[in-house]
């Protein structure tokens, strides 16, 4: 499966206990769509979360995310790491 990286905005303020709750509903249902949710990153200052996850394809990813009520605005294949 191919590795990708998501992208969420608006999200300034969040809280460790947020986070843990979107990627928790991710992980609920993650298996529906074939994606795993590898972990989760925020900066509550700027409201930038980012989501790395191993998927399909990246609409999988996105209907994971638009299902538990935190689309994606934008989502990257990672095909390359170190």
């Amino acid at each position: 499966m191919a590795k990708f990286m998501d992208t969420h905005h608006g999200m300034k303020g969040i809280t460790a206990e947020q986070l843990k709750a979107a990627h928790a509903a991710d992980l609920a249902i993650e298996g529906e769509e074939g994606v795993h949710f590898e972990h989760a990153w925020a900066d509550p200052d700027s409201g930038t979360v980012y989501c790395l996850s191993e998927a399909p394809t990246k609409e999988a990813v996105l209907r994971v995310h638009d299902r538990t009520g935190h689309p994606a605005d934008e989502i990257h294949p990672v095909p390359l790491s170190a």
